[in-house]
């Protein structure tokens, strides 16, 4: 099994490669934001450019998961090939790790512009020990949005994909206060962030990077949502192979 996996994670890494272009989506958004916003207003701060370049950190993981996803699982399913993957007596676990795998290796790449950025242009420390955990908190962080990824490429077509992640990424992200500290949003926005999964995953990073003691509600909400995104894409899995062999 484990062969079967590297074999699909290779195969579906080098795929990516061949058309790098979310590669580069998913590291330009969040660089850009970070000399955009962190640098020039929270760059001179240690405290507040670690935080922040954790954000961003967030922010192009995000990309990577929801969207990168999502549309290379809608564009898969228009291949010729796919109904035939389906049938191999391997099943579909294989698949689903390496695709998981190729996500992750992705978002790793991501948030390499972001951490140069954060070394060189801003006031942001962090000791090797702190760094390796919020690596690690980042791909925790980033599970609810592969499987909402996994949902929307297996229930969507591959046009419908692209719309739907991008407008279900930007609400999500901002709502978590990647983008902008929620004390400059509107009282009702505030109440909302504890709720979104996005700010469970960045104050997780929060926990790794700085020690700074997470919300138990934001941690709840994000394991809820996880919960539902796996249901909805084993649903969504389920459906669209009903489809193709009834």
């Amino acid at each position: 099994m484990s062969d079967l996996i590297l074999i699909h994670t290779r195969y579906q890494f080098l795929e990516q490669l061949r058309v790098p272009i979310a590669l580069v989506a998913s590291a330009f958004f969040p660089a850009a934001a970070m000399l955009a916003f962190v640098v020039p207003f929270a760059g001179a701060d240690p405290a507040s450019a670690t935080s922040a370049t954790a954000g961003m950190m967030l922010f192009g993981a995000m990309s990577a998961a929801l969207i990168g996803l999502s549309i290379s699982v809608a564009q898969d399913r228009e291949q010729p090939w796919d109904p035939y993957l389906r049938t191999l007596p391997a099943g579909p676990l294989p698949r689903f790790a390496g695709r998981i795998l190729t996500t992750m290796a992705g978002m790793l790449l991501s948030v390499v512009p972001v951490l140069l950025i954060s070394a060189f242009l801003t006031a942001a420390a962090i000791s090797p020990l702190r760094l390796a955990l919020g690596i690690g908190a980042l791909l925790v962080g980033s599970v609810p949005f592969m499987l909402m990824g996994l949902f929307i490429g297996y229930a969507a077509s591959p046009k419908a994909a692209i719309a739907v992640s991008q407008v279900a990424y930007f609400p999500i992200a901002a709502l978590g206060g990647l983008l902008v500290p929620l004390e400059v949003m509107p009282g009702f926005l505030q109440s909302l962030a504890s709720f979104v999964p996005s700010r469970g995953a960045i104050e997780l990073m929060w926990a790794a990077v700085a020690g700074r003691t997470p919300s138990p509600v934001s941690l709840a909400a994000f394991a809820v949502w996880t919960i539902l995104a796996a249901a909805a894409a084993t649903w969504a899995y389920r459906r669209d192979e009903g489809r193709r062999f009834s």
